[in-house]
């Protein structure tokens, strides 16, 4: 198991359910859907993530809120 990503929630528009996630120290950007939210996030919050290989490309799921 590999450790988790960290970023900040770009975007997220709750109406549509999806956002963007930019990942820390790094340029990359990731797709995230509000299914693979465990709970509500809102633009610059700090996050924990997987990525995985969605429809579309590369994706963050298992999102997870930091304190």
């Amino acid at each position: 198991m590999t450790d988790q990503n960290t970023g900040t929630v770009k975007f997220f528009n709750e109406a549509k359910g999806f956002g963007f996630i930019s990942q820390d120290n790094s340029s990359k950007e990731y797709f995230v859907h509000a299914n693979n939210l465990s709970q509500p996030v809102e633009k610059n919050d700090k996050v924990a993530f997987d990525v995985r290989e969605g429809r579309k490309g590369p994706e963050a799921y298992n999102v997870k809120k930091l304190q």
